[in-house]
């Protein structure tokens, strides 16, 4: 199935009022656990630095531009280089960032992650839900060791390789066309990180039976709908109704939970500190 062109309909959709954007950023914040882990996880990192000290984070591949909002909107002392490859993306959430108290806080640029120009220091890279868009993983992996400052950390969500883009055997396609590959296994993804000289700091399954449950009821079979017809949107409502509560409470478990397995995966890892140099 072809994702983006749904995407694209509703982001342009949302983004035509500053009020519909917020609510479509509150939507994709609610109904997408994978969400509800990186909110957390940023908190974790965030939250650690003194609250008069200046935060850089790089938000690589802001999509919508819901994650820039979530960090600079959470933290005061933020400050957010949000890129990504899609023009109109980048277009829509620059105008809606323009019309916030945020406006001085967030940069939109147009970057191609494989050929990063930026130069940093970031103290934190967000990663959600792009590496399985990108074939040159590694490039991108070495780009994000380059800008990130010693100490600093990069946050990746991606799916995993046991049923991540509804993948379930090996002659099964993802459920969304425009990913390369189908998922990481913590062993693949943690290894390809220290070559970059990255350090794998914690890695957990996301998206584990419930979540995975969530997935199907609250995003797969509304999607497949709508890629039939957009009729399909009137009686959504009617759907979400008894859906909608039943997906929170799955999500609430998915993530007081500590998952064997899962569909997802959530990867943090750390620039090591610079080594002094040794006196003679």
């Amino acid at each position: 199935m072809r994702y983006d062109p749904i995407k694209d309909r509703l982001g342009t959709f949302f983004s035509r009022r500053p009020l519909l954007q917020k609510l479509f950023y509150r939507l994709l914040d609610l109904f997408f656990l994978r969400a509800w882990y990186v909110h957390r996880e940023v908190r974790r990192l965030l939250g650690a630095y003194p609250p008069d000290r200046p935060i850089d984070v790089l938000d690589a591949g802001t999509g919508f531009g819901q994650y820039a909002y979530f960090v600079v909107r959470s933290f005061p002392n933020a400050r957010v280089l949000a890129v990504d490859v899609k023009h109109d993306y980048l277009e829509n959430a620059r105008r809606f960032f323009a019309r916030t108290a945020y406006a001085d806080r967030v940069t939109l640029a147009y970057e191609d992650l494989t050929d990063l120009k930026a130069e940093g220091p970031f103290d934190l890279i967000l990663s959600v839900d792009v590496m399985e868009h990108i074939e040159d993983d590694r490039g991108v992996f070495r780009h994000f060791a380059r800008v990130l400052r010693p100490g600093g950390h990069v946050l990746i969500n991606t799916p995993s390789d046991l049923g991540g883009s509804d993948v379930h055997g090996d002659d099964e396609t993802s459920f969304i066309e425009e990913h390369v590959r189908d998922g990481y296994n913590p062993d693949e993804l943690a290894g390809k990180l220290r070559e970059a000289g990255l350090e794998p700091v914690r890695c957990r399954y996301t998206y584990g039976k419930p979540g995975a449950l969530a997935w199907r009821l609250l995003i797969k079979y509304p999607l497949v709908l709508l890629g039939k017809s957009w009729l399909f949107a009137l009686v959504l409502p009617f759907y979400y109704l008894p859906v909608l509560p039943l997906g929170m409470l799955l999500h609430a478990l998915d993530l007081r939970g500590e998952h064997a397995a899962g569909t997802g995966l959530l990867m943090v890892a750390r620039k090591p500190e610079a080594i002094p140099a040794k006196s003679s």
